[in-house]
């Protein structure tokens, strides 16, 4: 495939990272020998600047060229330049033209059985997430590779082909809303555990980046992405977890809930939800402007299998009792008892439970429910709606 020469603009080149066993490290003018280039035992770095060369590119950028790497003299400057270069090496990617080699770098491209589900294959690292770019070119690619599998309806002769190319079709698009977002990243694995937190920043449209630490802990560098996110973001982890945080805030997931408990997508209202939960200044006390009502919930204490009904009973303004139905699409109890519902989506009608505290004005969140539309608009019309600042704990 040819590439259009005019365009002066780097591709940046992308690669599986091979085991260390399969990896040699080679010193290079190209980057002053200020620190050893990690590539595989027989890759050549002047053949894979000849093979850009013939795909059109006049520049490239290789992060192991341009990003310092362990083992060189100035490891101590590594550490300070990581800080910055890691978590935003995202905006590097960011609507480029990429160069990607999928069976490690330099190396032709080869598929066989396992390949998908090594923790060394590209599909499944971390960082992948961030790098697909917009334009894209398989590099190592070889007239009998997976590439030219022939395919009908999307099927390859055999699952591994057809797998492979579904994932492949599948890192075109990596630009998700929370729940993807956090769902994809699940899935994926890095060598640096705290990678993966490092590695949704840009994913989630984070205005600032946090710094990167190696040695931080999970629930550290957690706090410090969310801190980054716009109000939407915070708006999203409100409801996505239907139990509340176990280590700190109450009002949204830890990471440990993040990576091991169920997590719900809901299609939030952009007009309304997206800025409702807010962070004081300070960073230390979060927020919500919200529509809220208060009611008796009664039948989602028992957990069993599927989604579990029960009712919501409310009064109007003349203390007549209405009742309507609500589902919990989750296995975590909710007790009987009388609480203020938080409003939050005009798609899914998803709503979060929680406590009013009596001083202070404060939030406890306890669950998530949701109330069906027909029977949201029977609410809306007992003018039984509330608009309540509350602080998030």
């Amino acid at each position: 495939m040819d590439i259009d020469s005019e365009d002066r603009d780097p591709w940046l080149i992308l690669h599986a990272w091979m085991d260390e066993k399969d990896r040699a490290v080679v010193w290079t003018p190209i980057n002053g020998y200020e620190w050893p280039i990690p590539i595989p035992k027989d890759a050549d770095l002047n053949l894979i600047r000849i093979e850009m060369l013939n795909l059109g590119l006049e520049y490239a950028w290789l992060d192991v060229l341009c990003l310092r790497q362990v083992g060189g003299q100035r490891e101590d400057l590594r550490t300070e330049e990581w800080k910055l270069d890691v978590p935003t090496i995202g905006a590097v990617y960011q609507l480029r033209n990429v160069v990607c080699y999928l069976s490690g770098l330099g190396q032709p491209l080869t598929l066989k059985e396992g390949d998908l589900e090594s923790d060394r294959s590209w599909f499944r690292r971390a960082w992948t997430l961030q790098e697909v770019g917009d334009k894209r070119v398989i590099a190592g690619d070889t007239p009998d590779g997976p590439l030219h599998a022939e395919r009908k309806d999307r099927t390859c002769e055999t699952e591994l082909l057809t797998r492979f190319h579904k994932q492949l079709q599948s890192t075109h698009d990596m630009l998700f809303l929370v729940f993807r977002a956090l769902e994809e990243m699940r899935k994926w694995v890095s060598t640096n555990p705290v990678d993966k937190i490092a590695g949704l920043a840009f994913l989630m449209g984070s205005t600032t980046i946090p710094a990167y630490y190696e040695s931080t802990s999970l629930e550290e560098a957690w706090t410090a992405l969310v801190n980054s996110m716009e109000a939407d973001c915070w708006a999203q982890l409100f409801f996505l977890c239907p139990e509340p945080g176990d280590r700190g805030p109450k009002w949204r997931p830890s990471w440990d809930q993040v990576v091991m408990k169920p997590l719900l997508e809901y299609v939030l209202d952009p007009h309304g939800i997206f800025k409702f939960v807010d962070q004081h200044e300070t960073g230390d006390e979060d927020s919500c402007d919200a529509e809220c009502i208060e009611g008796l919930v009664w039948g989602l204490a028992v957990v069993e299998g599927g989604h579990r009904r029960g009712k919501l009973i409310v009064k109007d303004e003349d203390g007549i009792e209405h009742e309507v139905e609500i589902t919990a699409a989750h296995t975590y109890p909710i007790p009987e008892d009388t609480y203020t519902l938080i409003y939050g989506c005009d798609i899914d009608n998803s709503w979060v439970v929680g406590r009013s505290l009596p001083l202070g004005g404060k939030f406890e969140k306890v669950s998530v429910l949701e109330i069906s539309y027909e029977e949201q608009c029977w609410l809306e019309d007992l003018d039984i709606f509330k608009k309540h600042r509350y602080i998030l704990i």
